[in-house]
């Protein structure tokens, strides 16, 4: 058997390392497609090597652009490499333009595809990746979903017959990392410099940067706390305080470079608190034992939110209190994953699911 996973975006390279992993283990031949959505070097080439990923088989090289500029490029050049390569799966990972993009091109090829991280909804039609895994959940073959609530969410469309609970690859992912911190793994350059306690602190959504006046209350917000907060630029964050006219260091905001994975990892680890509007450190914090506040009023992840874990606060009125921020007593550090989701996705695509979906599709 022959699967082949696209991939473009940094929280799509972190799902894949289990995946490729469980490949390997599994003795399963694994073709690599990356987009280049991402393309900045501590976005893509050095969380390939971090993470220990094989050398893409093709990069499409497709860059930045709108959301239809980028998946408008990827279609044709995923459409000729799945004719070329003829997998008997296609794997999509997550919610990106890339994720579509190869959802569209498999689908209308009529090859196997199937989703993982399927039925994650925040259940706003303004949310771009929103769209995207919607549209890519109905599209596909095979649902693989990582928490109760997804496969709630995807029997509840209608998808029930064609979805497997699996686990989050990213709790795989996190749980590998941890033990190579503790095993003596290198600190990050923000761990070592910064002084004990300190927050760490992301912001990278259209709804939370590309408003000036939202911007600027974040930072105000930041800026109010008091103790050390490592800022982990994105680069949307970088454009768009330099187009408002918004400084970011200010307070005790100290501006930092984005992290590796391991760096990340490690930084969440000792960290007081992380504030942040990203799904993926949301899961990372709540498996690490860190509280978070999540500069959002919903989240897909709604398993974090058990007791007070994660604070969604989308009214900024808990973010200067975040040095202060109690850590509950109780979690279940299971909610998302028992670290074994690759295994599980692997074990399913073995099965004689790929005959009767084949089957399927020539009968459609």
């Amino acid at each position: 058997m022959k699967i082949l996973s696209v991939v473009g975006a940094r929280p799509q390279f972190i799902k894949l390392a289990p995946i490729v992993r469980a490949a390997t283990v599994h003795g399963v031949r694994h073709d690599l497609v990356h987009t280049g959505q991402h393309y900045d070097p501590r976005l893509s080439a050095a969380l390939f090597e971090e993470l220990r990923l094989p050398e893409p088989d093709v990069n499409l090289g497709v860059g930045s652009g709108s959301h239809a500029v980028q998946t408008a490029r990827m279609l044709p050049a995923l459409e000729t490499v799945f004719l070329e390569r003829e997998p008997d799966w296609v794997l999509v990972y997550g919610d990106t333009n890339s994720t579509l993009a190869a959802a569209l091109a498999a689908a209308k090829l009529g090859l196997p595809l199937a989703h993982v991280e399927s039925g994650v909804r925040c259940h706003r039609r303004d949310v771009p990746e929103e769209i995207n895994r919607v549209l890519t959940d109905h599209a596909s073959n095979l649902l693989l979903a990582p928490t109760g609530t997804a496969l709630r969410n995807l029997r509840k469309e209608g998808l029930g017959d064609r979805s497997e609970l699996v686990g989050d690859v990213m709790v795989d992912a996190c749980l590998l990392a941890r033990e190579h911190v503790l095993s003596g793994g290198r600190p990050t350059p923000a761990h070592s410099r910064s002084p004990r306690p300190y927050v760490v602190a992301t912001c990278h959504r259209p709804e939370n940067t590309d408003n000036p006046q939202r911007l600027r209350r974040i930072v105000d917000a930041l800026a109010r706390i008091r103790v050390p907060v490592l800022l982990l630029a994105h680069p949307r964050l970088m454009r768009r305080s330099k187009e408002h006219g918004i400084p970011l260091n200010v307070g005790l905001v100290e501006l930092m470079p984005p992290a590796t994975y391991l760096e990340m990892i490690a930084t969440l680890m000792s960290a007081r608190c992380v504030v942040t509007d990203s799904g993926g450190l949301q899961r990372e914090a709540f498996l690490l034992g860190t509280p978070c506040i999540t500069l959002r009023g919903e989240t897909e992840w709604i398993e974090t939110l058990a007791d007070g874990w994660n604070v969604l606060d989308p009214d900024l009125t808990s973010v200067a209190g975040a040095a202060d921020l109690v850590r509950p007593e109780q979690r279940d550090p299971t909610a998302l994953g028992d670290g074994r989701a690759a295994d599980r996705i692997l074990a399913i695509l073995r099965d004689d699911r790929v005959v009767r979906v084949r089957s399927e599709i020539a009968q459609s």
